[in-house]
């Protein structure tokens, strides 16, 4: 995969010819004119390196770096580009932080020597991978996991349902348990009828009650040594939520019929799509209960407001399927690709991997399209596939980049610069894809056509 570089430079002249050279180097080069456009793209997503002006129209580079740092991201290696003047500036970023600076007219040979070595860093060493995804906000997440597996022995993780939040808490395990050797235990506290409740958690003795034949540990106890995961403890009964307050403090439970304490070490891991804090002021979860639930939060975001990780979990998907039900092997066309990342998967990654898992069953070829995908609903998402065999692969590719392209300019509100760096290639780039496949912006009622070019 090719790494990324964050270009802040407000000369258009100097920003575009920086963009091509990098890109000749094999990266992918995002270029901001605005301090306030780099601070976005950096806080959504992953850069190998950043190359800034320390001049900028609406701040200095300078005071977007301490903001940025003042903000707790994860930054990517800083180089800044300075003049002579501003060399007393530079050596204070060097202190705060920064990896290096350069000055105008600039050395491109010793820049482009400065950006491999660190992009170099970034690069993930051999067998190395992302394993809850690529977006900043995974990768967020992924880097406090080793920290809360050492020190933390209870985490929250919320969020919508379907996007990964048993995934996280399995990611959570493997850290607690690197040899694989202790157990995971999953339960959905909403799916357990709650008579039966109390009995699953903790536990019975034999004659307890009708049908209790033997002693039966529960899943405190099945998880002992290892990882308990209480999925939907918002739907928990007001009654068991005291009872589970006791077990989280005490570490400790007793059987339904039973008088003997049980000690247990667990990592407690609970989840939720509902949000607590509203369900106490309600009175419908325990304000004890959520403090101490609460030491320890992860918010996993749906999946619309993480457009890099869709066509990473979906490879990922169509891969792990195909192999596991033995089919052969299926690829994306690129209108799948553009129509994938264009839809909202309200269900998240729970419904986009019952969509590949349909498309892949039922697609006769190695093709997945959108029709596969999305059914009757397909084929209104993107340019229509089923009408007839193109021409030849040029015209059908054509009509996908063209359906893509003005796809992610309706995202970007048709800004130049902001959809060039969303694509990856430079506005000039851009330009001449926008000429070829003549695409131009549809006038609305009493508006004239208009494209703001940056």
């Amino acid at each position: 995969m090719k790494l990324r570089i964050c270009l802040i430079e407000d000369d258009p002249i100097m920003g575009e010819a920086l963009v091509e050279r990098l890109e000749l180097e094999g990266y992918v080069c995002d270029w901001h004119e605005t301090a306030a456009a780099a601070r976005a793209a950096l806080t959504s997503r992953r850069y190998a390196v950043a190359v800034s002006d320390l001049r900028l129209p609406d701040m200095s580079g300078e005071q977007l770096y301490q903001s940025l740092r003042e903000s707790g991201l994860e930054l990517p290696p800083f180089l800044f580009i300075t003049a002579h003047g501003a060399i007393d500036q530079a050596v204070r970023l060097l202190k705060l932080g920064a990896e290096d600076y350069l000055t105008k007219p600039l050395d491109i040979p010793l820049l482009l020597a400065k950006v491999r070595e660190l992009a170099e860093r970034a690069r993930p060493p051999a067998g190395a991978a992302a394993t809850l995804g690529i977006s900043a906000a995974m990768r967020r997440i992924e880097a406090m996991l080793p920290r809360l597996a050492e020190h933390a022995d209870t985490v929250l993780i919320t969020g919508e349902s379907g996007v990964g939040k048993e995934w996280v808490a399995r990611a959570l395990h493997r850290h607690t348990d690197p040899a694989g050797d202790k157990p995971f235990i999953a339960v959905n506290c909403g799916a357990i009828p709650e008579g039966l409740l109390e009995s699953e958690l903790f536990g019975h003795v034999k004659g307890a009650f009708t049908g209790a034949i033997r002693d039966k540990p529960g899943v405190f106890e099945q998880a002992h040594g290892g990882t308990l995961f209480l999925d939907e403890i918002g739907d928990m009964p007001l009654t068991m939520q005291v009872k589970l307050l006791r077990a989280i403090q005490e570490r400790q439970v007793v059987r339904v019929g039973g008088e003997k304490s049980i000690p247990v070490t667990i990592k407690l891991v609970c989840a939720t799509h509902r949000d607590l804090k509203d369900m106490v002021q309600k009175g419908e979860f325990r304000e004890d209960l959520y403090y101490r639930v609460h030491m320890m939060h992860l918010h996993v975001p749906p999946l619309r407001d993480r457009q890099e990780d869709i066509l990473w979990l979906a490879q990922g998907f169509v891969n792990e399927l195909c192999g596991a039900k033995g089919l052969p092997p299926r690829v994306l066309d690129p209108l799948s690709e553009a129509t994938l990342t264009g839809y909202p998967w309200p269900g998240n990654i729970r419904e986009l991997r019952h969509a590949l898992e349909r498309a892949c069953i039922l697609g006769p070829q190695s093709l997945l399209t959108p029709e596969l995908l999305f059914g009757d609903l397909g084929a209104g998402l993107g340019c229509e596939t089923e009408t007839a065999t193109p021409e030849n692969l040029a015209d059908y590719l054509a009509k996908c980049e063209r359906a893509y392209i003005t796809q992610m300019l309706d995202q970007h509100g048709w800004r130049i610069t902001e959809t060039a760096g969303h694509l990856g290639i430079s506005r000039k780039a851009l330009w001449d894809k926008m000429r070829r496949l003549e695409i131009a912006r549809a006038e609305g009622p009493g508006e004239a056509e208009h494209v703001t070019p940056g």
